[in-house]
């Protein structure tokens, strides 16, 4: 549709005024719809031009009609997907208020979709959700999660609900507001699978504090997040269920319960293939926390056949985070014998001193190293292996390269091994054994004492 002349759109826009009927004010928005459409800059110009961001937002209030403050805030919804118009409609004065106040109760269902439909877009941008937040949107979004509104509403309260928890103060609100409940009764199985991903994934948000958490399982979240772990559900509500677990189970308590609520077995499925990243990385990160924080739940995740699926995640294809948390679950579960061995005779070994090396991030080092010093502890025959695989100069040379933590790790790894070493030499009747070990021992005892002497020279000792 080609541009109508500015005079003819200021023309057209002045008739948006409180003066004209319904029906006018109706066919003016309409004709600015269809003006916009095609996202035509010249077209879009001309509209701002014309003063219709302000005459538009007047029709959000109070005293407009339900049909045109549904066509205002649609109009609003096209223009806004431009990023400079966007900008423009949240710092317009009383827009955002508005669209506030029409998430309220008195308002029609449409009205409340097509206002919340609006902030959705407008949250996009960062400078708005600060907006949106100072005109106390909270109390309202979080209303809207009620089992009363239909599924997309609730789903788009979620949505703008998340984008609001990503700044602390916010996140008070919303727990403040209680948010927690509600959502938590969007995670049963009456609700659609959009808003289940939404409320999961806002739990899981509002769980990375400490004190959420707490209050987040007493709502009765556990058990239905370890339901939603299930493959029945979407891969996005699994992957956001194992989020929001992960970050529950740091609190000893509540990892109890995640693993006497069932956690265990769909966990470990996660690992298996056809998991997006994401979904690896949750899933080691609560199986990590698991065995840390829960006493002998490391036999339940091997039995459950984690090991292997752990190992194939510290392959190179792997983000350093899914290589992080998947070596964490095994440097914990090698703290018991039996299982020390299995991991070693599952190939985690090469893997793990690969990770040691330059091309891995530091946080993968540093856990990779732990997994070898506790291999090395507990699994005398792994020692070969990772001499045989290089283990030693790569642990001298993340001692040396290093930061601190990474020192004092390779220095443990390394006196594991060497430690290791005398053992099997002191138990090796041959000769030729003896002197293979000692020469071992002593390349690791020298490089032991070096870095040690390089500590105590910087002052890290």
């Amino acid at each position: 549709m080609p541009p109508l002349p500015r005079r003819d759109l200021r023309s057209l826009v002045r008739k948006l005024g409180g003066d004209s009927r319904p029906g006018q004010q109706k066919l003016v928005l309409a004709a600015i719809l269809a003006l916009c459409r095609d996202r035509d800059p010249e077209s879009l110009a001309a509209i701002t031009a014309a003063g219709a961001i302000p005459a538009i937002a007047q029709l959000l209030g109070p005293g407009s009609s339900v049909g045109v403050q549904v066509m205002a805030a649609a109009l609003f919804c096209q223009l806004a997907l431009d990023d400079g118009l966007n900008l423009a409609i949240a710092s317009c004065p009383g827009a955002v208020p508005s669209l506030v106040r029409l998430l309220g109760l008195h308002s029609p269902p449409e009205v409340q979709m097509n206002a919340a439909g609006l902030m959705m877009i407008l949250a996009m941008k960062d400078v708005n959700v600060v907006i949106i937040a100072a005109a106390d949107a909270v109390p309202p979004l979080v209303t809207l999660l009620g089992a009363s509104f239909p599924a997309d509403m609730q789903e788009r309260a979620a949505h703008l609900l998340m984008r609001l928890a990503e700044t602390p103060a916010s996140a008070k609100h919303i727990v403040a507001a209680g948010a927690i409940p509600r959502l938590v009764e969007l995670l049963g199985p009456g609700s659609a699978p959009p808003v289940q991903q939404r409320a999961v994934g806002l739990i899981g948000w509002l769980a990375e504090n400490a004190a959420n958490g707490e209050t987040i399982a007493a709502a009765g979240a556990i058990p239905l997040l370890v339901q939603l772990l299930a493959p029945s559900f979407p891969s996005d509500v699994q992957v956001h269920a194992a989020g929001a677990l992960a970050n529950l189970c740091r609190n000893g308590a509540l990892a109890v319960k995640i693993a006497a609520a069932g956690a265990i077995p769909p966990l470990v499925q996660l690992l298996g293939p056809g998991t997006s990243d994401d979904g690896y990385q949750n899933a080691a990160a609560t199986l990590m926390g698991l065995a840390q924080n829960v006493q002998n739940v490391d036999m339940s995740i091997a039995a459950a056949g984690a090991i292997p699926l752990l190992v194939l995640l510290l392959g190179p294809s792997r983000p350093g985070a899914v290589q992080y948390h998947a070596a964490g679950v095994l440097t914990n579960l090698a703290r018991r014998t039996v299982l020390a061995c299995n991991i070693a005779a599952s190939g985690a070994i090469p893997a793990l001193v690969r990770l040691l090396g330059p091309g891995s991030i530091s946080y993968v080092q540093l856990e990779a190293a732990a997994a070898l010093r506790q291999l090395a502890q507990k699994d005398g025959s792994a020692v070969t292996t990772m001499i045989a695989l290089g283990a030693i100069p790569a642990l001298m040379q993340l001692k040396r390269s290093g930061s601190r933590d990474h020192a004092e790790m390779a220095s443990e790894a390394l006196e594991a091994i060497r430690d290791s070493n005398a053992e099997k030499r002191a138990a090796t009747a041959t000769t030729t054994a003896t002197t293979t070990t000692t020469a071992v021992t002593a390349t690791i005892t020298t490089a032991v004492g070096d870095v040690s002497q390089e500590m105590k020279g910087l002052g890290l000792d």
